[in-house]
């Protein structure tokens, strides 16, 4: 699918993964919508990146979810989604004292992981849906998951729960959808420049940066959009989780 000239609806676009993707639709010639909490940035990054709108919206909530694919279609047909909007969240299946790990954190993250990714992907496949086809397709759903899908260290159990939850609907949402012509992928970013990473030591990020075997460093959001952008640009691409990490593979701790 070429980019220019499409609508695409960027999730977490306030930020990190979502910021660099928005910024680079807009340069490729799409008009981009950024969605993201109401308490965020967006307004004030969709001016800078030069996209056409910003949607405030918790992406666990469909009213406002619905509404922000409403405004999209505004500015025509969506062909692109690209959700970049999640959270982490540290717990431990038991504590120091032996007592089981809180049940609350542990949804929260599920929620807004898992059954967030599920809400943006269900909104966008129903916008798309309606699209007439282009060049066989009507559509492309673009879902993050994480390498701790795969190998989650401890005290990420929440977190790896949820983004293998969003690995696991990858290929099933893709033959679901196939129907549609409307295909999903997902990327499994490694450990990247994002704000989650802002409040740690330069020592800590330097011992990050020697876990990646080549290119020793951390990834740099602007990478994560090259490979979202030829995500929805290759129409064979569909039903797939690609990892972007430099070859690393996690510790236990």
């Amino acid at each position: 699918m070429e980019i220019a000239g499409i609508t695409a609806v960027v999730t977490g676009g306030a930020s990190g993964l979502g910021r660099a993707t928005a910024a680079r639709l807009v340069k490729s010639g799409a008009k981009v919508v950024i969605m993201d909490l109401p308490s965020s940035a967006g307004a004030d990054v969709a001016r800078e990146v030069g996209a056409v709108a910003f949607a405030p919206a918790d992406i666990t909530n469909e009213q406002l979810v619905k509404a922000a694919f409403e405004l999209a279609e505004s500015f025509g047909p969506v062909r692109a989604t690209v959700h970049c909007a999640g959270r982490g969240g540290a717990l431990r299946v038991l504590d120091k004292e032996g007592q089981p790990g809180s049940l609350e954190p542990f949804a929260t993250v599920v929620n807004t992981n898992l059954v967030g990714s599920f809400n943006v992907l269900r909104l966008a496949a129903a916008s798309m849906a309606r699209n007439e086809p282009v060049e066989e397709e009507r559509g492309t759903i673009v879902l993050t998951a994480s390498v701790a899908a795969y190998e989650g260290q401890i005290g990420q159990i929440p977190y790896a729960a949820s983004k293998a939850g969003v690995v696991g609907m990858t290929l099933v949402a893709a033959r679901d959808l196939a129907a549609r012509s409307i295909r999903v992928c997902t990327i499994a970013p490694g450990i990247f420049e994002t704000p989650m990473l802002a409040r740690v030591t330069p020592e800590f990020r330097e011992a990050l940066s020697r876990s990646v075997p080549n290119p020793q460093r951390l990834g740099r959001p602007e990478e994560y959009a090259l490979l979202a952008e030829h995500i929805i640009m290759n129409p064979m691409l569909n039903g797939e989780t690609i990892r972007l990490d430099g070859a690393l593979r996690m510790a236990p701790r």
